[in-house]
């Protein structure tokens, strides 16, 4: 058969909403709508971790597009509670463990991160450049072979940190800078663009309005 083309509507990817999502948590006075967001429940694991820890997250606008479920994440900023992360909930959002590492240090309590050896092994060791660099800005956290304890509540200060050139690692540092006291300076922040071109850009628009 001879292949047609079409125009296809790709939904917006939830592992790049999900800095957004934790900005506008943990950002005081934040009501932020992210629109075309792909919802499909494989990936959705940012989504049940954020409302375990109390985030005011709504998902709008339901519909399906290209066979694919997508809505609008409306996000407002909340008073955050601890949770555990851990067992079957963890291969749907590895890679957004960094970024949901920043949403418990502004949690009441302890997080606790298990079962999430993989990230030892990605564009870094995810656990260590999270822990390490966090703990520069000020920080409680306790390293495990595993995961993360990452006690919330301890202000953050800003400071020079490394992204290790991992485009995750930078992203979440940066939106981890947005909740600190003077200036932070993320070592090849470049590496963004790796996954989120625009992140930048997207990063200073979110900032100025």
């Amino acid at each position: 058969a001879q292949l047609q083309g079409q125009a296809v509507v790709v939904p917006g990817d939830i592992s790049s909403a999900a800095f957004w999502l934790v900005a506008a948590a943990i950002v005081p006075g934040s009501d932020l709508c992210i629109e075309n967001v792909g919802v499909n429940p494989t990936s959705t694991g940012i989504l049940e971790a954020l409302e375990m820890m109390g985030a005011d997250i709504q998902l709008e606008n339901r519909r399906e597009v290209a066979g694919e479920p997508v809505a609008d994440l409306r996000v407002r900023h909340s008073e955050l509670q601890a949770c555990e992360i851990k067992g079957s909930l963890i291969p749907r959002l590895i890679d957004e463990i960094p970024i949901l590492a920043v949403a418990a240090i502004f949690a009441k309590g302890t997080t606790a991160i298990r079962d999430a050896a993989e990230l030892r092994v990605k564009e870094s060791d995810r656990l260590m450049a999270m822990a390490s660099q966090l703990t520069r800005l000020g920080a409680k956290i306790t390293e495990l072979p595993d995961g993360l304890d990452i006690m919330g509540g301890t202000p953050l200060v800003g400071t020079d940190v490394e992204s290790y050139g991992d485009h995750r690692v930078a992203m979440s540092l940066a939106i981890a800078a947005l909740n600190a006291t003077g200036t932070t300076t993320i070592s090849e922040a470049e590496a963004a663009a790796i996954s989120y071109p625009e992140f930048t850009a997207t990063l200073q628009l979110t900032i100025n309005n």
